[in-house]
């Protein structure tokens, strides 16, 4: 017994330890130039031979004949791609860490109505998932709050950071709406319960649904006369969340997948004139065109899936995307698999690419339409003069599972470790089995 609490006590000791000498990298100064590679700009241009040139964690210029600083920190890209670096539209990372674990998970309140909600003040820089997912090039990532109809707002991160102060990128941009089902589906496993026959929900769940939608309808009808007036007699912290939809400083993320769902979206647009991001949008092809018109923003949860209807076809998911750009609505490609935590999103991409999204396009969907669909793409998600230095380094091409090694990462020109626990516990059992050729 007291072999076993020992062995525990390490292992415990070794999750506790681990990435804890991975520290946020100081403010950039100087300038750095990265040289003789190959440059993937994200809005679909890609330069051959080119070279960027990295000041004050800015992007100061990026081209084929560009001039390098006297006293610049050299990186020569000679073989490699270089990307924007990739931004997660959807996660929980830093409020979730271990979900089987109750007490490691902070990323819901109780009751339905949470606009007054804000993921960022309980994002954890600590997490051991962050560094991990900085390996796979991603540097930004928006935390979303999840639970109720109305879970709160969601502000965007970037991963290299002591605190979430530091962390925060945009703060409160939007709020989550998360739409009811508006659709009657049987109960039990393949349509059926415990004792086989097949059973009706006990409730009707598309009035039910409805009924919530009115509700929510009502809520942002009296938050629109709360926050008309200047200096309301009464504080409501609940309406004062939500000003910033009606002024557009906020986006109204809708989570939903089928076409009931999204139509009901589409009231929100008409009524109130929100910013409306569809997220999940499964089904959103179907209405590609009603989307488009509206200009409605989608965020694609999970390429690696079923599709959500019976007679849609199996591939469906994996075509989305392409039909989505044929039609012009602009969309973000999202992993929200709760097993890899988002580190699938570029491969995500690549599945999308392979089903007929042009190459550049699928990698715009992970960098600047998803820097689209949070209000941050004046800041980053394209390699462009002006915008923050948020740059990946790959020996392949990032959307290939086989060949992509991110070997170099900067966030607003800071040049940030990528060690990671995952990269850590390898070594460690290489050195335990002596292992010395890399696998």
């Amino acid at each position: 017994m007291k072999k076993i609490l020992l062995n525990f006590l390490l292992l415990s000791a070794l999750a506790a330890t681990a990435q804890e000498t991975v520290y946020p990298t100081p403010k950039q100064t100087g300038s750095t130039v990265i040289t003789n590679t190959t440059i993937h700009v994200g809005n679909g241009t890609v330069i051959q031979n080119g070279s960027i040139v990295i000041t004050d964690g800015k992007i100061a210029a990026v081209g084929k004949d560009v001039k390098i600083p006297a006293g610049a920190t050299v990186v020569d890209g000679q073989g490699k791609q270089v990307y924007p670096g990739l931004i997660l539209p959807v996660a929980n990372l830093g409020l979730v860490e271990t979900p089987s674990v109750r007490a490691t998970s902070d990323v819901q309140e109780l009751g339905e109505l949470n606009p007054s909600i804000r993921s960022i003040v309980a994002y954890n820089t600590d997490s051991k998932i962050i560094n991990t997912l900085r390996s796979s090039g991603i540097l930004l990532a928006n935390i979303v709050p999840e639970g109720g109809i109305i879970s709160g707002s969601s502000s965007v991160v970037q991963l290299d950071a002591w605190n979430w102060e530091d962390a925060a990128y945009k703060t409160d941009g939007g709020i989550h709406f998360r739409m009811p089902a508006l659709i009657a589906r049987p109960r039990g496993f393949g349509g059926f319960g415990g004792g086989g026959a097949a059973q009706q929900p006990a409730v009707d769940v598309v009035k039910q649904g409805l009924e919530q939608v009115d509700r929510m309808k009502s809520f942002f009808r009296e938050a629109q006369a709360y926050n008309s007036v200047a200096t309301p007699e009464e504080t409501n912290l609940k309406f004062a969340a939500v000003k910033g939809l009606f002024e557009k400083k906020q986006k109204l993320y809708v989570h939903a997948n089928t076409v009931k769902q999204m139509l009901v979206a589409l009231d929100f647009v008409k009524e109130f004139n929100f910013d409306v991001v569809i997220v999940g949008g499964s089904d959103s092809w179907q209405i590609a065109d009603l989307l488009k018109q509206n200009n409605v923003m989608v965020i694609l949860n999970q390429m690696h899936s079923l599709p959500t209807l019976g007679d849609d076809d199996i591939d469906q998911p994996f075509k989305t995307p392409a039909m989505l750009q044929k039609a012009g609505v602009v969309f973000a490609i999202n992993d929200e698999d709760g097993q890899t935590r988002g580190r699938n999103l570029a491969y995500n991409a690549g599945t999308a690419a392979t089903y007929g999204l042009d190459k550049e396009a699928a990698l715009q969907a992970i960098t600047l339409n998803a820097a689209k669909t949070l209000g941050v793409a004046d800041k980053t998600g394209s390699i462009e003069v002006g915008k923050d230095a948020n740059i990946i380094i790959s020996t392949g091409d990032i959307m290939d599972m086989k060949t992509s090694t991110v070997t170099d990462a900067f966030i607003q020109g800071r040049k940030i470790n990528l060690d990671d626990k995952q990269k850590q516990l390898n070594e460690r059992y290489k050195h335990k089995l002596g292992i010395k050729s890399p696998f």
